[in-house]
């Protein structure tokens, strides 16, 4: 199993949204909160590409994507501490431990940030964790996706990706992964089953409580 964090086992959606929002406004920008949440799963830099062709009167030529990234990062940075895990988190990849379900992280999110967000997950030394800092194309490539299953030593085609947004699912579909949605990044259940998810929960809780859905056997 392939985990996005962001959003998936981490709460942490909506901190981007408003760090995307104060990173962008630093420039001018100024968007809906709602057109940046759409986004939020994507590259960064496919991230600002798409926005920035949406704001009128706006030259890409005159925005640096580096340094919106960087601002977004710094902003993001800030709430880290206050950060929860989604309901059912830990107790869910404990369990697929137990079970000998090899399971890895797969993230478009910095290694720097990636390393923060990870420690209340308590996750073992011997779990594979790809960031964006690891390919050169992320979401909704599946790059990192494929690199996380290389590491675990099986093929994307055997693995089930679970993430909470559609850029998941699509670049799950793509490499022909099984993919899996949670509601926890504030995507409607349609729109993760349109872009592939086989199965949706509400959070990592619920997927627990759902386990054999999986193929898995159940507490």
């Amino acid at each position: 199993m392939l985990f996005d964090l962001d959003g998936t086992l981490i709460d942490s959606v909506y901190e981007h949204v408003t760090a995307w929002s104060k990173a962008l406004r630093s420039h001018g920008i100024v968007l809906p909160n709602w057109k940046i949440h759409r986004r939020i799963g994507m590259s960064g830099k496919s991230f600002v590409r798409e926005l920035l062709r949406e704001v009128k009167g706006t030259s890409r030529q005159n925005v640096s994507i580096d340094v919106l990234e960087r601002k977004h990062e710094a902003e993001f940075a800030k709430s880290i501490s206050r950060l929860e895990l989604l309901p059912g988190a830990r107790e869910l990849l404990r369990y697929l431990s137990r079970r000998g379900v090899r399971w890895a992280i797969a993230t478009t999110g910095s290694q720097r940030h990636t390393r923060l967000l990870l420690k209340g997950l308590d996750v073992p030394n011997n779990v594979p964790v790809v960031t964006g800092d690891d390919v050169v194309n992320t979401k909704p490539s599946p790059d990192v996706f494929v690199l996380a299953a290389e590491r675990l030593g099986v093929s994307i085609r055997d693995s089930v990706v679970v993430g909470d947004s559609t850029w998941d699912l699509l670049a799950a579909g793509r490499k022909s992964a099984l993919g899996v949605g949670m509601l926890s990044g504030g995507y409607s259940q349609d729109e993760l089953e349109r872009a592939g998810a086989f199965r949706v929960y509400a959070d990592p809780a619920d997927m627990l409580m759902h386990i054999e859905h999986l193929g898995i056997p159940g507490p």
